[in-house]
Formats: structure tokens, sequence, C-alpha cells
């Protein structure tokens, strides 16, 4: 059965996106991922950049409003960021939250080489988290904080 998972950040435009790639790329059919912002901005080309190094195109995707999901069912909403976990909506159902402080690669300034690297490294962190909460063994068996809504 398709698990319906929507991913929330504040700016929906470099951590929920890479995730939402890499949890479609590495979940397959098992999983229909969505991703929003409770302020959306616009999808960060440093997070088109590095997702494309792994074949994961983000290039058609846009930034959008956690309202647009309103009313909708999901198993699964996972925050990547403090703020979003703290200003997350309610979802109607048996709807797990989990919720993962990810750094935010935006916030990295310097050269291009060192923005670069501060994406791969979250992007690689995301990766290795979806890995384990992907697993047939214990699907939702995360090193998150979690609770039932």
């Amino acid at each position: 059965m398709t698990k319906r998972v929507l991913i929330l950040c504040t700016g929906n435009s470099a951590r929920s996106q890479m995730a939402e790639g890499l949890l479609r790329s590495l979940g397959g059919d098992r999983f229909e991922v969505r991703s929003a912002g409770t302020k959306p901005s616009i999808v960060r080309p440093e997070a088109i950049a590095v997702m494309s190094e792994l074949g994961i195109d983000l290039s058609g995707h846009r930034s959008k409003h956690v309202r647009e999901f309103d009313g909708q069912h999901f198993d699964y909403v996972i925050t990547v960021c403090d703020n979003a976990n703290e200003n997350c909506p309610v979802f109607p159902g048996d709807t797990e939250r989990i919720h993962w402080s990810v750094p935010d690669p935006a916030a990295i300034g310097g050269s291009e080489t060192e923005r670069l690297a501060a994406f791969r490294r979250v992007r690689d962190s995301l990766a290795e988290t979806f890995r384990t909460f992907i697993e047939p063994s214990g699907q939702g068996s995360t090193p998150t904080d979690r609770d039932r809504r």
C-alpha cells in the first residue's frame, strides 16, 4: 500500500525539496511524496544542482504553501526544521508526525564551493535518514521525535 508523505520546512526551498526528491527516488512506488513550507519562497539553485548530481531533477519543482494541502490525508508529515515543527498544522486522521532537525544549508555563506558543500552534506544526511525510514523491516523506525496526532 502506498503511503502518503508530506515534508515541511519553512521556505520549501532547500531541505524539504531535497527530501521530497530523495524519498521519491529511494522509496519508489511505496510513497507518494509532497513538500511544502510555512513561508514558501523559491527552490534554491544549489538544491537543484546537488540533487542533479544524483540524477534527481528538481528543476520543475516550485515552492508550495502548506495550506495547499489543507484537508488532505497523509500517513506521515515530516518536518525538517524546527520552525516548521512548531508551526505545523494538524492533519486529519491518524497522521504520524515526525521531526528531523536538519541544518539549513541556505544559511551558509561563503563561496559557491562552500555553499554547495553545505547542500551536499544536508542531502547526504537526509538520504541516510530516508534509507533507514524506508527499510521494509521497520518502516518508520527512524531516529526521530514522533507523536501521533
